[in-house]
């Protein structure tokens, strides 16, 4: 058994701690207030998220970092990817050099365009980090249904330890080399969420081949900006690439792709992000998108287009016209 540490009380949080905790591992949660840890403590369940799930009962909560963070074998950060660096420093003083830390959030942070894993080693030089990413719905984790992730670190040995206390039989972990990768096809794929989520909220104008074409060609969009950028081209045909796509485009469990339905149906970004009631980290991640395609030289349409429609006020409706009236080129141009 291993003393773990799951830092966020989101869903995606929760889930993998009761997944931990349900291996047999020591796990504690540390939750943004007091008020949210004593009500964890209390109700051992999040309804909104899990109705009918009960959390067991020897997971531990506290608001300290401190309390966290300290003589863990592993670290889980799980917040919000806006926050990932004012919490990574706000744990710094309580953590010890080699300390193993995953981070389990998805974005590019946007004043910097640095993945998740980036901002960690800037903050915290004497961690190991990795990352795990993947086709992964809390909903269905949580109630232990079939799924597959990868875990990813330029440390080998990491990744194997995180694929090791990760594993179960309904919860397989592959590892891979290319954290850049499998980090930006975790990123990238929100944008492109909720461009395929606009086409469903538009209704019959705009039907499965369209979808199908914005799926196809935002999985083009995302290996050509992260092979620009020194990643794997195979990482973004994988589980990190096209699992992740895929699961985000096409379920209702998606914030993404239920914001871009909304979107899609005539409400504002402000109302559609309200309406979700969780963070959407494809807004984020669209300005950061649009920044790297721009400081690599990537050629990235829907992107652009998306951050049209959540910046600047253009409708969904002109955005597709536009992106189907551009010139001509071959299929596979990129490669």
């Amino acid at each position: 058994m291993k003393k773990l540490s799951v830092i966020g009380c989101g869903a995606w949080g929760m889930a993998l701690a009761v997944h931990l905790a349900g291996l047999g591992h020591g796990v504690t949660v540390w939750a943004h207030s007091e008020e949210a840890a004593a009500e964890l403590k209390k109700q051992r369940s999040m309804p909104a998220a899990f109705p009918g799930v009960e959390f067991p009962e020897y997971i531990r909560y506290t608001n300290s970092y401190e309390t966290a963070v300290t003589g863990m074998d592993l670290i889980v950060f799980a917040v919000a990817s806006p926050f990932t660096r004012k919490t990574a420093e706000a744990v710094r003083p309580f953590l010890a050099d080699g300390q193993r830390i995953v981070i389990v959030t998805k974005g590019i942070e946007e004043e910097t365009l640095m993945t998740q894993t980036e901002i960690l080693r800037e903050v915290l030089p004497e961690c190991r980090i990795a990352a795990l990413s993947g086709p992964t719905h809390a909903e269905e984790v949580i109630r232990r249904m079939p799924t597959a992730i990868v875990a990813a670190s330029k440390d080998t040995e990491l990744a194997e330890y995180v694929q090791d206390i990760f594993m179960a039989p309904y919860f397989r972990v592959y590892t891979s080399d290319d954290e850049l990768g499998v980090e930006l096809g975790g990123s990238l794929k929100n944008v492109i969420a909720l461009a395929s989520g606009m086409i469903d909220g538009m209704g019959d104008a705009f039907g499965d081949n369209m979808k199908a074409a914005m799926m196809t060609r935002g999985i083009h969009e995302m290996r050509g900006l992260a092979t620009k950028m020194g990643a794997k081209e195979e990482t973004l045909s994988g589980l990190s690439g096209i699992g992740d796509l895929i699961v985000t485009c096409m379920s209702m469990h998606s914030r993404n792709h239920r914001a871009g339905i909304l979107i899609g149906q005539g409400k504002s970004c402000d109302e559609a992000m309200k309406e979700v009631g969780q963070v959407v980290e494809g807004y984020y991640s669209a300005r950061s998108a649009l920044g790297l395609a721009r400081k690599y030289g990537a050629s990235l349409p829907i992107t652009e287009e998306v951050n049209r429609i959540l910046f600047e006020g253009k409708s969904p409706r002109d955005a597709v016209v536009d992106l189907m009236l551009r010139e001509k080129k071959p299929e596979m141009q990129f490669i």
